[in-house]
């Protein structure tokens, strides 16, 4: 069982940057690929990026590359979201998710998930 705690959220003008962080319980985080998710009111659930188990692989969606980074240390049990240059149509709850299989997570299929984190970005 992996447990998800996500923080960092906030209201930021446009052009602004945030830093999410999740902490992961429990001791086998190193062995999860881990990703970030968003959601805006009204809208699916998307993903916006993934980290391999080791931090050696990322991927992003195309709304974000460039402006967003994925990072872990699995020292800490964490892995975090540098945004960078915000919209505000990144206003969404973000979420944080695991799963072994880093594929699936992609697919928004992770079998773990946090609680989420309100982003606002205003114009």
């Amino acid at each position: 069982q992996v447990q998800l705690v996500e923080s960092g959220g906030g209201l930021v003008q446009a052009g602004g940057s945030l830093r999410l962080s999740c902490a992961a319980s429990g001791r086998t985080f190193s062995s999860y690929a881990m990703g970030w998710f968003r959601q805006a009111p009204g809208k699916e659930r998307e993903f916006v990026a993934t980290i391999s188990w080791s931090g050696g692989s990322t991927s992003y969606a195309d709304s974000v590359k460039d402006r967003f980074t994925i990072s872990r240390d699995n020292a800490k049990n964490t892995v975090y979201l540098q945004m960078n240059s915000l919209k505000p149509e990144d206003t969404a709850v973000y979420y944080c998710a695991a799963d072994g299989n880093r594929a699936r997570l992609r697919l928004g299929k992770g079998d773990y998930w946090g609680q989420g984190t309100q982003v606002t970005v205003s114009s």
